[in-house]
Protein backbone atom coordinates (compact mmCIF):
# COMPACT_ATOMS: atom_id res chain seq x y z
CA UNK A 1 0.00 0.00 0.00
CA UNK A 2 1.24 3.50 -0.80
CA UNK A 3 -0.39 6.69 0.36
CA UNK A 4 0.46 10.36 0.82
CA UNK A 5 -0.35 12.28 3.98
CA UNK A 6 0.29 15.60 5.66
CA UNK A 7 1.74 15.79 9.17
CA UNK A 8 -1.76 16.54 10.50
CA UNK A 9 -2.90 13.13 9.30
CA UNK A 10 -0.34 11.10 11.23
CA UNK A 11 -3.04 9.48 13.34
CA UNK A 12 -4.40 7.79 10.20
CA UNK A 13 -1.17 5.89 9.62
CA UNK A 14 -1.17 2.13 10.19
CA UNK A 15 0.68 0.48 13.06
CA UNK A 16 2.43 -1.71 10.50
CA UNK A 17 6.05 -2.01 9.41
CA UNK A 18 7.18 -0.11 6.37
CA UNK A 19 9.16 2.76 4.94
CA UNK A 20 8.41 6.49 5.03
CA UNK A 21 9.69 9.21 2.68
CA UNK A 22 9.74 12.88 3.70
CA UNK A 23 9.33 15.19 0.69
CA UNK A 24 9.64 18.96 0.29
CA UNK A 25 7.25 21.27 -1.58
CA UNK A 26 8.79 20.33 -4.94
CA UNK A 27 8.40 16.62 -4.27
CA UNK A 28 12.10 15.96 -3.72
CA UNK A 29 12.81 13.17 -1.23
CA UNK A 30 14.51 14.65 1.82
CA UNK A 31 14.73 11.58 4.02
CA UNK A 32 13.95 7.86 3.93
CA UNK A 33 13.44 5.83 7.08
CA UNK A 34 12.08 2.46 8.15
CA UNK A 35 9.68 1.68 10.94
CA UNK A 36 8.25 -1.29 12.76
CA UNK A 37 5.16 0.86 13.40
CA UNK A 38 4.71 3.64 10.85
CA UNK A 39 2.29 5.55 13.05
CA UNK A 40 4.53 5.54 16.13
CA UNK A 41 7.74 6.26 14.22
CA UNK A 42 6.45 9.18 12.15
CA UNK A 43 4.71 10.66 15.19
CA UNK A 44 8.09 10.93 16.93
CA UNK A 45 9.32 13.46 14.38
CA UNK A 46 6.45 15.83 15.12
CA UNK A 47 6.54 15.40 18.90
CA UNK A 48 10.07 16.72 19.33
CA UNK A 49 11.58 13.35 20.29
CA UNK A 50 13.85 13.25 17.25
CA UNK A 51 15.19 16.74 17.90
CA UNK A 52 16.12 15.71 21.46
CA UNK A 53 17.94 12.59 20.30
CA UNK A 54 19.43 13.73 16.97
CA UNK A 55 19.61 17.51 17.20
CA UNK A 56 18.56 20.54 15.20
CA UNK A 57 19.01 18.66 11.94
CA UNK A 58 15.74 16.81 12.54
CA UNK A 59 13.93 20.08 13.26
CA UNK A 60 15.05 21.38 9.87
CA UNK A 61 13.85 18.19 8.21
CA UNK A 62 10.37 18.47 9.74
CA UNK A 63 10.19 22.18 8.87
CA UNK A 64 10.97 21.50 5.21
CA UNK A 65 8.66 18.50 4.92
CA UNK A 66 5.44 19.15 3.01
CA UNK A 67 4.37 15.59 2.32
CA UNK A 68 5.07 12.12 3.66
CA UNK A 69 4.75 8.98 1.55
CA UNK A 70 4.55 5.60 3.23
CA UNK A 71 5.00 2.11 1.84
CA UNK A 72 3.76 -0.73 4.03
CA UNK A 73 5.73 -3.98 4.06
CA UNK A 74 4.81 -7.41 5.36
CA UNK A 75 7.74 -7.53 7.78
CA UNK A 76 10.39 -5.40 9.43
CA UNK A 77 13.01 -7.32 7.46
CA UNK A 78 11.46 -6.22 4.17
CA UNK A 79 11.29 -2.64 5.47
CA UNK A 80 15.03 -2.76 6.18
CA UNK A 81 15.76 -3.92 2.64
CA UNK A 82 13.36 -1.46 0.99
CA UNK A 83 14.87 1.43 2.95
CA UNK A 84 18.32 0.63 1.54
CA UNK A 85 16.93 0.42 -2.02
CA UNK A 86 15.18 3.79 -1.72
CA UNK A 87 18.20 5.53 -0.18
CA UNK A 88 20.30 4.25 -3.05
CA UNK A 89 17.70 5.44 -5.58
CA UNK A 90 16.92 8.90 -4.18
CA UNK A 91 20.14 9.83 -2.31
CA UNK A 92 18.12 11.98 0.15
CA UNK A 93 20.18 14.80 1.58
CA UNK A 94 19.18 14.13 5.19
CA UNK A 95 20.33 10.54 4.78
CA UNK A 96 23.63 11.15 3.01
CA UNK A 97 24.81 14.69 3.84
CA UNK A 98 27.53 14.65 6.47
CA UNK A 99 28.00 10.89 6.22
CA UNK A 100 31.34 9.38 5.34
CA UNK A 101 31.94 5.97 3.80
CA UNK A 102 32.46 4.41 7.21
CA UNK A 103 28.72 4.81 7.84
CA UNK A 104 27.70 2.34 5.16
CA UNK A 105 27.91 -1.40 4.66
CA UNK A 106 26.75 -3.77 1.93
CA UNK A 107 25.66 -7.34 1.50
CA UNK A 108 27.95 -8.95 -1.05
CA UNK A 109 27.23 -12.21 -2.86
CA UNK A 110 30.68 -13.43 -3.85
CA UNK A 111 31.51 -14.71 -7.31
CA UNK A 112 32.51 -18.31 -6.58
CA UNK A 113 31.38 -21.80 -7.51
CA UNK A 114 29.47 -21.83 -4.24
CA UNK A 115 28.98 -18.14 -3.42
CA UNK A 116 28.93 -16.74 0.09
CA UNK A 117 26.98 -13.78 1.46
CA UNK A 118 29.20 -11.33 3.32
CA UNK A 119 28.74 -8.00 5.08
CA UNK A 120 31.40 -5.56 3.87
CA UNK A 121 31.96 -1.91 4.79
CA UNK A 122 32.29 0.59 1.95
CA UNK A 123 35.86 1.49 2.92
CA UNK A 124 36.91 -2.16 3.09
CA UNK A 125 36.40 -2.66 -0.63
CA UNK A 126 39.62 -0.72 -1.17
CA UNK A 127 41.65 -2.68 1.34
CA UNK A 128 44.18 -5.19 0.14
CA UNK A 129 42.53 -8.21 1.73
CA UNK A 130 39.34 -7.50 -0.22
CA UNK A 131 41.05 -7.19 -3.61
CA UNK A 132 40.24 -10.78 -4.44
CA UNK A 133 38.06 -11.64 -7.42
CA UNK A 134 35.43 -13.46 -5.35
CA UNK A 135 34.55 -10.26 -3.48
CA UNK A 136 35.66 -7.55 -5.91
CA UNK A 137 33.44 -9.01 -8.66
CA UNK A 138 30.64 -9.92 -6.27
CA UNK A 139 27.24 -8.29 -6.41
CA UNK A 140 26.59 -5.59 -3.82
CA UNK A 141 23.29 -4.81 -2.08
CA UNK A 142 22.85 -1.66 -0.04
CA UNK A 143 23.89 0.72 1.37
CA UNK A 144 22.88 -0.04 4.96
CA UNK A 145 23.70 2.06 8.01
CA UNK A 146 23.46 -0.62 10.73
CA UNK A 147 25.73 -3.65 10.51
CA UNK A 148 24.02 -5.02 13.62
CA UNK A 149 20.66 -5.13 11.87
CA UNK A 150 22.34 -6.57 8.78
CA UNK A 151 23.68 -9.48 10.82
CA UNK A 152 20.22 -10.18 12.23
CA UNK A 153 18.69 -9.95 8.75
CA UNK A 154 21.29 -12.33 7.33
CA UNK A 155 20.59 -14.88 10.06
CA UNK A 156 16.89 -14.78 9.19
CA UNK A 157 17.55 -15.12 5.46
CA UNK A 158 20.05 -17.93 5.97
CA UNK A 159 17.52 -20.03 7.87
CA UNK A 160 15.29 -19.91 4.77
CA UNK A 161 18.00 -20.21 2.12
CA UNK A 162 21.12 -21.86 3.62
CA UNK A 163 24.55 -21.05 2.20
CA UNK A 164 28.23 -21.83 2.82
CA UNK A 165 29.98 -18.99 4.67
CA UNK A 166 33.61 -20.06 5.15
CA UNK A 167 36.57 -19.31 2.90
CA UNK A 168 37.66 -22.97 3.20
CA UNK A 169 36.38 -25.24 0.44
CA UNK A 170 35.42 -27.88 2.97
CA UNK A 171 32.65 -28.72 5.44
CA UNK A 172 35.12 -30.27 7.89
CA UNK A 173 34.66 -28.70 11.32
CA UNK A 174 31.87 -26.43 10.03
CA UNK A 175 29.34 -25.83 12.81
CA UNK A 176 26.93 -24.17 10.35
CA UNK A 177 26.85 -27.40 8.34
CA UNK A 178 26.14 -29.43 11.45
CA UNK A 179 23.16 -27.27 12.48
CA UNK A 180 21.70 -26.95 8.98
CA UNK A 181 22.61 -23.35 8.11
CA UNK A 182 25.08 -24.57 5.48
CA UNK A 183 23.70 -27.02 2.89
CA UNK A 184 27.08 -28.74 2.53
CA UNK A 185 28.07 -27.97 -1.06
CA UNK A 186 31.66 -29.17 -0.64
CA UNK A 187 30.43 -32.37 0.95
CA UNK A 188 28.19 -33.11 -2.02
CA UNK A 189 25.01 -32.64 0.04
CA UNK A 190 23.58 -30.15 -2.47
CA UNK A 191 24.05 -29.80 -6.23
CA UNK A 192 25.59 -26.72 -7.85
CA UNK A 193 22.25 -26.02 -9.52
CA UNK A 194 20.24 -26.24 -6.29
CA UNK A 195 22.79 -24.12 -4.45
CA UNK A 196 22.63 -21.42 -7.11
CA UNK A 197 18.84 -21.41 -6.84
CA UNK A 198 19.23 -20.55 -3.15
CA UNK A 199 21.61 -17.72 -4.01
CA UNK A 200 19.33 -16.44 -6.75
CA UNK A 201 16.47 -16.34 -4.27
CA UNK A 202 18.62 -14.45 -1.76
CA UNK A 203 19.49 -11.95 -4.48
CA UNK A 204 15.81 -11.53 -5.34
CA UNK A 205 14.91 -11.06 -1.68
CA UNK A 206 17.60 -8.43 -1.17
CA UNK A 207 16.12 -6.47 -4.09
CA UNK A 208 12.56 -6.69 -2.82
CA UNK A 209 11.19 -9.40 -5.13
CA UNK A 210 9.61 -11.75 -2.60
CA UNK A 211 6.53 -12.39 -4.76
CA UNK A 212 8.76 -13.58 -7.59
CA UNK A 213 10.51 -15.99 -5.21
CA UNK A 214 7.19 -17.38 -3.98
CA UNK A 215 5.94 -17.89 -7.53
CA UNK A 216 9.15 -19.72 -8.46
CA UNK A 217 9.06 -21.92 -5.36
CA UNK A 218 5.44 -22.86 -6.01
CA UNK A 219 6.29 -23.84 -9.55
CA UNK A 220 9.25 -25.92 -8.35
CA UNK A 221 7.16 -27.58 -5.64
CA UNK A 222 4.49 -28.64 -8.14
CA UNK A 223 7.13 -29.96 -10.55
CA UNK A 224 8.76 -32.04 -7.80
CA UNK A 225 5.38 -33.36 -6.69
CA UNK A 226 4.51 -34.48 -10.22
CA UNK A 227 7.79 -36.40 -10.33
CA UNK A 228 6.95 -37.84 -6.87
CA UNK A 229 10.08 -36.21 -5.45
CA UNK A 230 8.19 -35.39 -2.27
CA UNK A 231 11.21 -34.59 -0.10
CA UNK A 232 12.35 -31.87 -2.51
CA UNK A 233 8.76 -30.60 -2.82
CA UNK A 234 8.55 -30.35 0.97
CA UNK A 235 11.72 -28.21 1.07
CA UNK A 236 10.06 -25.73 -1.30
CA UNK A 237 6.90 -25.80 0.79
CA UNK A 238 8.84 -25.00 3.98
CA UNK A 239 10.68 -22.15 2.27
CA UNK A 240 7.38 -20.69 1.05
CA UNK A 241 5.94 -20.87 4.55
CA UNK A 242 9.04 -19.27 6.08
CA UNK A 243 8.90 -16.40 3.58
CA UNK A 244 5.25 -15.67 4.33
CA UNK A 245 5.72 -16.00 8.10
CA UNK A 246 9.04 -14.23 8.59
CA UNK A 247 10.03 -14.31 12.26
CA UNK A 248 11.89 -11.01 12.45
CA UNK A 249 11.13 -10.01 16.03
CA UNK A 250 14.87 -9.55 16.59
CA UNK A 251 14.70 -6.65 14.13
CA UNK A 252 11.88 -4.91 15.99
CA UNK A 253 14.31 -2.88 18.08
CA UNK A 254 13.15 0.00 20.20
CA UNK A 255 13.27 3.27 18.28
CA UNK A 256 12.85 5.79 21.10
CA UNK A 257 15.88 7.63 22.46
CA UNK A 258 15.41 6.46 26.03
CA UNK A 259 15.59 2.82 24.95
CA UNK A 260 18.77 0.88 24.37
CA UNK A 261 18.70 0.18 20.63
CA UNK A 262 20.82 -2.94 21.05
CA UNK A 263 18.20 -4.60 23.24
CA UNK A 264 15.57 -6.84 21.72
CA UNK A 265 11.81 -6.56 21.83
CA UNK A 266 10.46 -7.54 25.25
CA UNK A 267 7.00 -9.12 25.35
CA UNK A 268 5.25 -10.00 28.60
CA UNK A 269 2.20 -12.26 28.88
CA UNK A 270 -0.08 -12.59 31.93
CA UNK A 271 -2.58 -15.25 33.05
CA UNK A 272 -4.78 -15.92 36.11
CA UNK A 273 -5.25 -19.33 37.71
CA UNK A 274 -7.61 -20.51 40.47
CA UNK A 275 -10.39 -22.98 41.30
CA UNK A 276 -13.63 -21.32 42.34
CA UNK A 277 -11.78 -18.21 43.38
CA UNK A 278 -9.54 -20.10 45.81
CA UNK A 279 -5.75 -19.79 45.84
CA UNK A 280 -5.94 -17.21 43.04
CA UNK A 281 -2.56 -16.48 41.46
CA UNK A 282 -1.14 -14.89 38.34
CA UNK A 283 1.89 -15.39 36.12
CA UNK A 284 4.13 -13.12 34.10
CA UNK A 285 6.22 -14.78 31.39
CA UNK A 286 8.72 -12.93 29.22
CA UNK A 287 10.07 -13.34 25.71
CA UNK A 288 12.86 -11.26 24.20
CA UNK A 289 13.31 -11.43 20.43
CA UNK A 290 10.76 -14.24 20.38
CA UNK A 291 12.67 -16.42 22.87
CA UNK A 292 11.37 -17.27 26.33
CA UNK A 293 13.50 -15.76 29.11
CA UNK A 294 12.67 -17.67 32.29
CA UNK A 295 15.01 -15.62 34.46
CA UNK A 296 12.55 -12.72 34.12
CA UNK A 297 9.40 -14.69 34.96
CA UNK A 298 7.37 -13.58 38.00
CA UNK A 299 4.45 -15.00 39.92
CA UNK A 300 1.86 -13.18 42.00
CA UNK A 301 -0.63 -14.00 44.72
CA UNK A 302 -3.87 -12.12 44.14
CA UNK A 303 -4.56 -10.32 47.42
CA UNK A 304 -7.52 -7.96 47.07
CA UNK A 305 -10.04 -9.93 44.99
CA UNK A 306 -12.66 -12.18 46.54
CA UNK A 307 -14.67 -14.69 44.54
CA UNK A 308 -14.43 -15.37 40.83
CA UNK A 309 -13.44 -12.16 39.05
CA UNK A 310 -10.59 -12.73 36.61
CA UNK A 311 -10.72 -9.20 35.22
CA UNK A 312 -10.36 -7.62 38.66
CA UNK A 313 -7.55 -10.06 39.51
CA UNK A 314 -5.74 -9.20 36.29
CA UNK A 315 -6.13 -5.50 37.07
CA UNK A 316 -4.56 -5.93 40.50
CA UNK A 317 -1.60 -7.86 39.13
CA UNK A 318 -1.07 -5.55 36.16
CA UNK A 319 -1.16 -2.46 38.38
CA UNK A 320 1.50 -3.99 40.61
CA UNK A 321 3.70 -4.73 37.60
CA UNK A 322 3.31 -1.25 36.06
CA UNK A 323 4.81 0.32 39.18
CA UNK A 324 8.10 -1.48 38.48
CA UNK A 325 9.24 -0.08 35.12
CA UNK A 326 12.37 1.32 36.74
CA UNK A 327 13.60 -1.92 38.32
CA UNK A 328 11.95 -4.63 36.18
CA UNK A 329 12.41 -2.88 32.83
CA UNK A 330 9.88 -1.42 30.40
CA UNK A 331 8.15 -3.93 28.12
CA UNK A 332 7.42 -3.24 24.48
CA UNK A 333 4.25 -5.34 24.51
CA UNK A 334 1.97 -6.57 27.29
CA UNK A 335 -0.37 -9.46 26.49
CA UNK A 336 -3.35 -10.33 28.68
CA UNK A 337 -4.80 -13.82 28.48
CA UNK A 338 -8.42 -12.78 28.12
CA UNK A 339 -10.89 -11.22 25.72
CA UNK A 340 -12.28 -7.76 25.10
CA UNK A 341 -13.14 -7.23 28.77
CA UNK A 342 -9.52 -7.73 29.78
CA UNK A 343 -8.35 -5.40 27.01
CA UNK A 344 -10.81 -2.65 28.05
CA UNK A 345 -9.61 -2.93 31.64
CA UNK A 346 -5.98 -2.81 30.52
CA UNK A 347 -6.49 0.31 28.40
CA UNK A 348 -8.17 2.17 31.26
CA UNK A 349 -5.43 1.14 33.67
CA UNK A 350 -2.73 2.20 31.20
CA UNK A 351 -4.36 5.63 30.91
CA UNK A 352 -4.87 5.96 34.69
CA UNK A 353 -1.23 5.07 35.36
CA UNK A 354 0.03 7.17 32.44
CA UNK A 355 1.79 4.31 30.70
CA UNK A 356 3.65 5.61 27.60
CA UNK A 357 2.03 4.81 24.27
CA UNK A 358 5.23 3.08 23.20
CA UNK A 359 4.06 0.11 25.30
CA UNK A 360 1.66 -1.96 23.22
CA UNK A 361 -1.32 -3.89 24.64
CA UNK A 362 -3.04 -7.03 23.38
CA UNK A 363 -5.69 -9.43 24.62
CA UNK A 364 -5.51 -13.05 23.48
CA UNK A 365 -8.01 -15.85 23.98
CA UNK A 366 -9.01 -19.13 22.45
CA UNK A 367 -11.64 -18.72 19.75
CA UNK A 368 -15.08 -20.36 19.86
CA UNK A 369 -13.74 -23.51 18.19
CA UNK A 370 -10.76 -23.67 20.60
CA UNK A 371 -8.57 -24.21 17.54
CA UNK A 372 -7.11 -20.75 17.08
CA UNK A 373 -6.12 -17.65 19.00
CA UNK A 374 -8.40 -14.64 18.90
CA UNK A 375 -6.45 -11.39 19.17
CA UNK A 376 -7.90 -8.18 20.62
CA UNK A 377 -5.93 -5.09 19.62
CA UNK A 378 -5.76 -1.76 21.42
CA UNK A 379 -6.27 1.36 19.32
CA UNK A 380 -4.61 3.61 21.90
CA UNK A 381 -1.67 1.31 22.67
CA UNK A 382 -0.96 -0.38 19.32
CA UNK A 383 1.34 -3.34 18.76
CA UNK A 384 3.55 -3.88 15.69
CA UNK A 385 1.65 -5.90 13.12
CA UNK A 386 4.46 -8.48 12.89
CA UNK A 387 3.68 -9.54 16.45
CA UNK A 388 -0.10 -9.36 16.05
CA UNK A 389 0.09 -11.62 12.99
CA UNK A 390 2.52 -14.10 14.56
CA UNK A 391 -0.14 -16.43 15.97
CA UNK A 392 2.48 -19.08 16.68
CA UNK A 393 4.33 -16.73 19.04
CA UNK A 394 1.10 -15.50 20.66
CA UNK A 395 -0.09 -19.04 21.27
CA UNK A 396 3.35 -19.99 22.65
CA UNK A 397 3.28 -17.10 25.13
CA UNK A 398 -0.33 -17.74 26.11
CA UNK A 399 0.32 -21.42 26.77
CA UNK A 400 3.52 -20.67 28.69
CA UNK A 401 1.74 -18.12 30.89
CA UNK A 402 -1.04 -20.64 31.51
CA UNK A 403 1.46 -23.37 32.39
CA UNK A 404 3.40 -21.14 34.76
CA UNK A 405 0.25 -19.85 36.49
CA UNK A 406 -1.36 -23.25 36.97
CA UNK A 407 1.91 -24.71 38.29
CA UNK A 408 2.08 -22.00 40.94
CA UNK A 409 -1.62 -22.45 41.75
CA UNK A 410 -1.15 -26.19 42.28
CA UNK A 411 1.81 -25.55 44.56
CA UNK A 412 -0.29 -23.28 46.78
CA UNK A 413 -3.28 -25.60 46.70
CA UNK A 414 -1.17 -28.62 47.68
CA UNK A 415 0.49 -26.63 50.45
CA UNK A 416 -2.87 -25.62 51.92
CA UNK A 417 -4.20 -29.16 51.57
CA UNK A 418 -1.29 -30.59 53.55
CA UNK A 419 -1.38 -27.88 56.21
Amino acid sequence: MKMSITPAQITTLPSAPGVYLFRDASGEVLYVGKATSLKNRVRQYFSGQEEKSRGQRMTLLVTQTEKIDIIETESALEALILEAELIKKHQPKYNVDGKDDKSYSYFVITKETFPRVLIVRETDFDKKQFRVPAIARGRRFGPYTSTGQMRIALRIIRKIFPFHNRSEHSEKGCLSYQIGLCPGPYDGAISVQAYKRNMRNISLFLTGHKKQILAGLKKEMNAYAQKEQFEAANVCKKQMYALTHINDIALLTREQKHYDEDKGVRIECYDISHIGGQDMVASMVVAIDGRLQKRFYRKFKVKAVEGIDDVAAMREVLARRLRHFADWGTPDVIILDGGQGHLNMGEKLFRDMQVPHTVGLLGVAKGPTRKKVDVYESADFPVMSNIVQDTYLLELLREEAHRFAITYHKQLRDKHFLA
